[in-house]
Formats: C-alpha cells, sequence, structure tokens
C-alpha cells in the first residue's frame, strides 16, 4: 500500500529505531542514516548497532549495514531496512524520498530543512512546525508524549532526565572526563549502588543506583566530558533492555499519525501546511 513513499530517517538510536519499526511494520520502505561511530545507549533495541555487528534485529524487524545508496533497493526487497554511513544525509541528492524524519535528537536541528522532501518531520526540541519542518513530534514524557504538532514547537529541552521508577538524573551515568570509555558490564547485567560500570580512561564510572543496566554505549568509544554513556533502570526488568520503550512507540504512533494526514492531505491536492 505504501511502497511508493519512501521514508528516509536520519539517526538509528532507540526512539528513531522505534520510528522506523512501527513504519517498516505498516509498509513503507525505510532507509536509516547514521554517523560513523554512534554513541547509542539502548544499543539492543537501536538499528544503529549494525555499523558495529553489521546486522541488528529489534522485535523481528532487522536493519542490514550498507556501503552504499546503490544497495538500499536490493536490502528493502528483502523486507530489511538498509542503514548507511551518510551523516550529511547526502542520500537525499541520490534517492528520491517522499518522507524525511530527523530522529537524531539533538535538541536543536543540525541541518533539516522543510524543503528537504515532500513530508518533513522533526521529533523533539529544535524544529518549528511550517517552518523548518511539516510537522514536530512531542518527546517530553507527560501528558502530551507523542503529540502531532503541525503549528509551533515542542516542548523546550529541559535538561532533566525522564522519571523512571522514581529516578531521574540519578540513573543516568556520565563521563566524568574526555577519554576512552572501557566498559565493565554489559546491557542486561544486575548491579548495586557504587558498583563500577565502566572506566573512562582511569577513571571509574559507578553507579548511583540499583537495578539492571539498561544501556551503555559501545565499548572502546572515545567521548567527551560529561557524555552519556548509560543508564541503569531500578525496576529490574531484563525485557525492558531488549524491547522498544513505551515513549519510543507513542512517539512512532505519532510519526505515523502525522504522515497519514499529510498524505492524505496531498491526495486531496492541498499542500503540507497546517490546517
Amino acid at each position: 500500500m505504501f511502497e511508493d513513499y519512501k521514508v528516509i530517517i536520519k539517526g538509528g538510536g532507540d526512539l528513531a529505531t522505534a520510528v522506523a519499526h512501527k513504519l517498516r511494520r505498516s509498509g513503507f520502505p525505510v532507509i536509516i542514516t547514521e554517523i560513523s561511530q554512534p554513541k547509542m545507549v539502548r544499543r539492543t533495541v537501536s538499528f544503529g548497532n549494525c555499523i558495529y555487528e553489521g546486522t541488528w534485529t529489534v522485535e523481528g524487524i532487522t536493519a542490514e549495514y550498507v556501503e552504499s545508496p546503490d544497495k538500499t533497493d536490493e536490502v528493502i526487497a528483502c523486507g530489511h531496512i538498509p542503514l548507511l554511513i551518510d551523516p550529511k544525509c547526502s542520500i537525499l541528492e541520490k534517492i528520491h524520498s517522499t518522507i524525511l524524519i530527523d530522529g537524531i535528537l539533538a535538541k536543536r536541528n543540525i541541518g533539516t530543512s522543510i524543503n528537504d522532501a515532500p513530508i518533513v518531520i522533526g521529533l523533539g526540541p529544535g524544529f518549528t512546525a511550517s517552518k523548518d519542518v511539516h510537522a514536530v513530534i512531542e518527546t517530553k514524557r507527560g501528558h502530551t508524549l507523542g503529540q502531532v504538532i503541525f503549528d509551533g514547537s515542542s516542548i523546550p529541552n529541559t535538561g532533566i532526565p525522564g522519571n523512571i521508577g522514581g529516578y531521574t538524573h540519578e540513573r543516568v551515568f556520565r563521563a566524568p572526563k574526555a577519554g576512552l570509555v572501557k566498559n565493565c558490564v554489559d546491557i542486561g547485567n544486575m548491579v548495586k549502588e557504587g558498583d563500577i560500570l565502566c572506566f573512562v580512561d582511569d577513571v571509574p564510572v559507578k553507579a548511583k543506583i540499583s537495578g539492571i543496566v539498561r544501556g551503555i554505549i559501545h565499548d572502546g568509544l572515545i567521548v567527551p566530558h560529561m557524555e552519556k554513556l548509560g543508564d541503569v533502570d531500578s525496576r529490574g526488568q531484563k525485557e525492558y533492555c531488549y524491547t522498544i520503550s513505551d515513549k519510543g512507540r507513542t512517539i512512532a504512533g505519532g510519526v505515523l499519525e502525522a504522515i497519514l494526514y499529510l498524505l492524505d492531505k496531498s491526495s486531496r491536492g492541498e499542500n503540507c501546511e497546517a490546517t
């Protein structure tokens, strides 16, 4: 039904992956672009992890790392999602895309234009609907999570991690300095408050709470000071480490709603401006 509406998604982290997963299951052909060494934390549910592993499967949908845009159609024909290293999303110059989604979650617009595709959608802060995208999807946890915004912007970034299991800042661990990351635990491991999670060079990074390691960046990466390295989930549910989150599913639903709305407007000869 939607085979002719090719979707390009910038970013292969967990929230962008939730979007890609829903759109692929809904029948849209999807292509993902990433940087060469993505620092996604929830690697087990991030299609971007196929850069390190070659292929990566999340809830029955597989992404494959490809080196050239010329190979994307072959991967799509197999029902998979091609992912290529393309920080500037130069693929837009070679492949016609009906829909472009900025899922980088940079908290600011780092290069997406409303003229990049017939339908352009931005996730979270940094985008203004009807100005630099056609629609913005709210990404802040709360009553409006997943809301489709056709006029205006999402809630500004507060800098406070979402509350999970009663914890916000405490559940997230960050780099105490710039340096090389050496992991001591893996996703799915149970840890106690005070346990060493990783080192940045020779400086240990310890858990602030007890729980399960829900995410940790790939071992061996160079990070700047205060880079997010991972998070500990006090709920201790191992299955949460390997499945798309409630937040991801809600945002993905908002993206699908926005696409269907804008496609319907287009089919009636209307432009993609808000009404």
